[in-house]
């Protein structure tokens, strides 16, 4: 249990972290966002996202849909019908796409990275 009188004492203000030591308020948002580099990482990473995101849901929304066709409402697996085939199937389907997700954040984070030192190396503001 936390000790009572540790709670109210006043929380000191934390600097703003750096980034590469350069300062977060000193970055120059608008020259970043004018890189060629910068808008092809984050074309990258919005297509990535976008697909992957576009294909959980349409696959995540067609259940409710199918469920109710006489394609779902037939046995597959002995007495298992086709609901709970997909509906195993979209459980899977998560694991993978998390999986592929995590694959891919270290890769982004290197674009990123990469884009930050071309700025730093740019001189910045």
């Amino acid at each position: 249990m936390a000790n009572v009188g540790t709670l109210n004492k006043p929380v000191e203000k934390e600097a703003k972290p750096a980034v590469n030591n350069v300062k977060i308020k000193d970055i120059n948002y608008s020259k970043i966002n004018q890189m060629e580099s910068f808008n092809g990482f984050v074309k990258k990473k919005n297509t990535f996202l976008f697909g992957v995101t576009a294909a959980f849901l349409t696959l995540y929304i067609l259940l409710p849909i199918l469920a109710f066709t006489p394609v779902l409402q037939q046995k597959w697996i002995g007495n298992i019908t086709g609901v709970w085939v997909y509906s195993a199937a979209l459980f899977i389907m998560t694991v993978v796409l998390c999986m592929l997700y995590t694959k891919m954040a270290p890769k982004f984070d290197k674009m990123a990275a990469e884009v930050l030192a071309e700025y730093e190396r740019d001189g910045g503001r």
